[in-house]
């Protein structure tokens, strides 16, 4: 029987529990097929205050067209490739933040953490001459052990997230400053690989081309394999129609997209690896044990304690999570600049990173979002940048377009939560 809860629309037989009743609502829903069940099952989530990634969608789709109208460059091919290259390193650090949120925690470090790795790698490989490979797995290990420090005092002395990582966001800057030392600037070589991996390297069309059809070869068998799985077990699942329907349109847009970005540089390498980071974190949160476990925990912490679940380990293993990916991003924010210096990781990454996540859909309340959210989240936060630069408006301006955004997004995250609550989905 599935484990979703929805709210009973038929009373149930006499002396059969009201949860069978929604259980066989959402075993209807599984049974539709075609594009209408799709639709038909989208708005019956969304009744019940499940609505998924369809706010940020919605507003992802209201900025573009306001931005469009403003400025017709701003959706040209060379404006959006623009824009998924300075996506990719503060998305990277939302993925983490993804993370932490869904456990129920925060990390205000982030932005000192990611500026603290440019600084270590500039340092190890300009001034010590040493490997790109070794400088980067120096600043990416640095970056682990920095959140299992958090995890520790976290789980030892029960010291809150928002004070251990606020601490580490000034001990960490003050960090920055040392290593960099009186030069305060440190410049990458430009012919570096790692350089021209975040300035100059893109996928050839072809493929650009290849990668589309496997995601939606992969999204097909996923689905197909699932729910197979459900159909062993006796439960309903999607039809095979559905889940080619499905398939095709991710192919489709996608397909669309490299066509269009290859109408002047095409996709950016940089890029890629950011997207293929947030599919493994999505097969990581929802297809094994430890992702279970992880939403266990930030949907109820001691009813997860209690059914076994390592709550330490888990709080640990997603503070290393976000500090990792804090430290992958400085990397590439200091690739794309080709510099290290005093302001990176600074201004407004920190609140950037965070504000993706919760944009995204993640949660501030945990157990809730999905690694995707990091994706959609930073390419909402860099629109609204990207847009108001080319519209020649003051910094200031985009900072309160952003905060009000990101009010938005949770004033939807609450009303959606007291939705699900009243259905009995929470």
């Amino acid at each position: 029987m599935s484990t979703r809860r929805h709210a009973a629309t038929e009373p149930a037989s006499p002396g059969e529990p009201m949860s069978t009743a929604t259980d066989r609502q959402d075993e209807r829903l599984q049974d539709r097929d075609g594009l209408r069940g799709a639709l038909a099952d989208v708005v019956e989530r969304a009744r019940g205050g499940d609505l998924g990634v369809i706010p940020v969608v919605v507003g992802l789709v209201v900025i573009w067209t306001v931005l469009q109208v403003l400025n017709p460059v701003f959706l040209s091919s060379a404006n959006l490739v623009n824009l998924t290259l300075e996506s990719a390193a503060v998305g990277v650090i939302a993925l983490g933040i993804v993370c932490v949120l869904l456990v129920g925690q925060i990390d205000l470090s982030v932005g000192s953490v990611s500026g603290l790795s440019g600084a270590v790698l500039a340092v190890l490989f300009v001034g010590e001459g040493l490997p790109v490979w070794l400088a980067v797995a120096a600043s990416v290990i640095m970056g682990a052990v920095i959140g299992w420090l958090y995890g520790q005092l976290f789980n030892r002395f029960g010291v809150p997230s928002f004070v251990i990582t606020l601490a580490g966001l000034l001990a960490f800057l003050g960090l920055q400053l040392y290593v960099l030392g009186t030069k305060g600037s440190i410049n990458l070589p430009f012919d570096s690989g790692l350089v021209n991996f975040a300035q100059l390297d893109f996928v050839p069309a072809w493929l650009s081309y290849t990668f589309a059809l496997i995601a939606a070869v992969w999204l097909f068998a996923s689905g197909y394999l699932h729910a197979r799985e459900r159909r062993r077990a006796g439960l309903s699942a999607k039809s095979v129609s559905t889940l080619a329907l499905r398939s095709a349109a991710l192919l489709a847009v996608l397909a669309f997209v490299v066509w269009y970005l290859g109408q002047t540089r095409g996709v950016g390498w940089m890029f890629v690896f950011f997207v293929a980071l947030v599919l493994i974190m999505h097969y990581l949160l929802s297809r094994t044990k430890w992702g279970r476990a992880v939403y266990a925990v930030g949907g109820n912490v001691e009813a997860a304690r209690r059914a076994g679940i390592n709550v330490k380990a888990i709080y640990t293993s997603v503070f290393v999570l976000c500090s990792t990916f804090a430290a992958v991003g400085g990397i590439l924010a200091a690739a794309r600049l080709a510099a290290a210096n005093q302001s990176s990781g600074a201004g407004d990454v920190n609140l950037n990173a965070i504000a993706a996540a919760v944009i995204g859909g993640t949660s501030l309340f945990g157990g809730r979002g999905t690694a995707f959210g990091a994706l959609l989240g930073i390419i909402v936060i860099q629109s609204i940048s990207s847009g108001l630069t080319l519209l020649n408006l003051d910094s200031s301006i985009r900072f309160v377009v952003t905060g009000a955004v990101l009010l938005l997004a949770v004033i939807v995250d609450s009303v959606s939560r007291r939705s699900r609550t009243s259905h009995g989905r929470a």
